[in-house]
Protein backbone atom coordinates (compact mmCIF):
# COMPACT_ATOMS: atom_id res chain seq x y z
CA UNK A 1 0.00 0.00 0.00
CA UNK A 2 0.82 3.43 -0.50
CA UNK A 3 0.23 6.51 1.12
CA UNK A 4 0.61 9.82 -1.18
CA UNK A 5 0.68 13.63 -0.64
CA UNK A 6 0.36 15.62 -3.56
CA UNK A 7 1.64 13.00 -5.74
CA UNK A 8 4.49 12.26 -3.48
CA UNK A 9 4.80 8.88 -1.82
CA UNK A 10 5.65 9.07 1.65
CA UNK A 11 5.23 5.59 2.72
CA UNK A 12 5.11 2.01 0.90
CA UNK A 13 4.79 -1.32 2.11
CA UNK A 14 2.64 -4.46 1.59
CA UNK A 15 -0.48 -4.42 3.41
CA UNK A 16 0.86 -7.72 5.43
CA UNK A 17 3.39 -5.10 6.96
CA UNK A 18 0.43 -2.79 7.80
CA UNK A 19 -1.81 -2.76 10.74
CA UNK A 20 -5.34 -1.53 11.01
CA UNK A 21 -6.74 0.28 13.65
CA UNK A 22 -10.17 1.98 14.09
CA UNK A 23 -9.95 2.04 10.22
CA UNK A 24 -6.74 3.48 10.11
CA UNK A 25 -3.95 1.74 8.29
CA UNK A 26 -0.76 2.14 10.24
CA UNK A 27 2.62 2.27 8.29
CA UNK A 28 5.98 0.55 9.86
CA UNK A 29 8.49 3.02 10.59
CA UNK A 30 10.88 1.27 7.65
CA UNK A 31 8.19 1.94 5.22
CA UNK A 32 8.42 6.05 5.44
CA UNK A 33 10.53 7.52 2.94
CA UNK A 34 13.32 9.38 5.06
CA UNK A 35 13.14 13.32 5.12
CA UNK A 36 9.08 13.15 4.60
CA UNK A 37 8.31 13.15 8.20
CA UNK A 38 9.05 16.02 10.82
CA UNK A 39 7.60 15.97 14.28
CA UNK A 40 5.18 18.05 15.38
CA UNK A 41 4.63 19.92 18.49
CA UNK A 42 0.71 19.11 18.54
CA UNK A 43 -0.03 17.53 21.65
CA UNK A 44 -2.42 14.46 22.05
CA UNK A 45 -3.45 11.42 24.24
CA UNK A 46 -5.63 8.54 23.67
CA UNK A 47 -7.09 7.28 26.52
CA UNK A 48 -6.47 3.06 25.40
CA UNK A 49 -3.20 3.87 22.44
CA UNK A 50 -1.59 6.20 24.89
CA UNK A 51 0.88 9.24 23.94
CA UNK A 52 0.52 10.06 20.48
CA UNK A 53 3.47 12.16 18.52
CA UNK A 54 2.10 14.26 15.54
CA UNK A 55 4.31 14.38 12.56
CA UNK A 56 4.22 17.55 9.45
CA UNK A 57 3.99 14.74 6.35
CA UNK A 58 5.74 16.95 3.48
CA UNK A 59 5.86 19.96 4.99
CA UNK A 60 1.49 19.45 5.96
CA UNK A 61 1.05 19.95 9.52
CA UNK A 62 -0.33 17.33 11.50
CA UNK A 63 -1.05 14.55 8.49
CA UNK A 64 0.60 11.56 10.71
CA UNK A 65 0.50 10.44 13.77
CA UNK A 66 2.14 7.52 15.81
CA UNK A 67 2.11 5.84 19.08
CA UNK A 68 5.87 5.76 20.04
CA UNK A 69 5.17 3.55 23.48
CA UNK A 70 1.95 2.03 23.63
CA UNK A 71 0.48 0.82 26.84
CA UNK A 72 0.87 -3.22 26.97
CA UNK A 73 -2.72 -3.69 26.97
CA UNK A 74 -3.40 -1.31 23.63
CA UNK A 75 -0.44 -3.87 21.86
CA UNK A 76 -2.54 -6.89 23.00
CA UNK A 77 -6.08 -5.58 22.06
CA UNK A 78 -4.65 -5.00 18.31
CA UNK A 79 -2.97 -8.07 18.11
CA UNK A 80 0.34 -6.89 17.03
CA UNK A 81 2.98 -4.06 18.32
CA UNK A 82 2.40 -1.01 16.68
CA UNK A 83 5.13 0.95 18.36
CA UNK A 84 6.27 3.76 15.97
CA UNK A 85 3.87 3.10 13.35
CA UNK A 86 2.45 5.70 11.31
CA UNK A 87 -0.98 6.57 10.52
CA UNK A 88 -2.35 9.00 7.93
CA UNK A 89 -4.94 11.88 7.96
CA UNK A 90 -7.10 11.07 5.13
CA UNK A 91 -8.54 13.82 4.21
CA UNK A 92 -4.94 15.11 2.89
CA UNK A 93 -2.85 12.11 2.68
CA UNK A 94 -4.18 9.10 0.06
CA UNK A 95 -4.27 5.50 1.12
CA UNK A 96 -4.61 3.35 -1.84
Amino acid sequence: MKATLNGRVVAEAPESELVSIEGNWYFPPSSIVDGELADSPTPYTCPWKGAAQYHNVAGQADAGWSYPTPPASAVERVGSDFAGYVAFDRRVVEIS
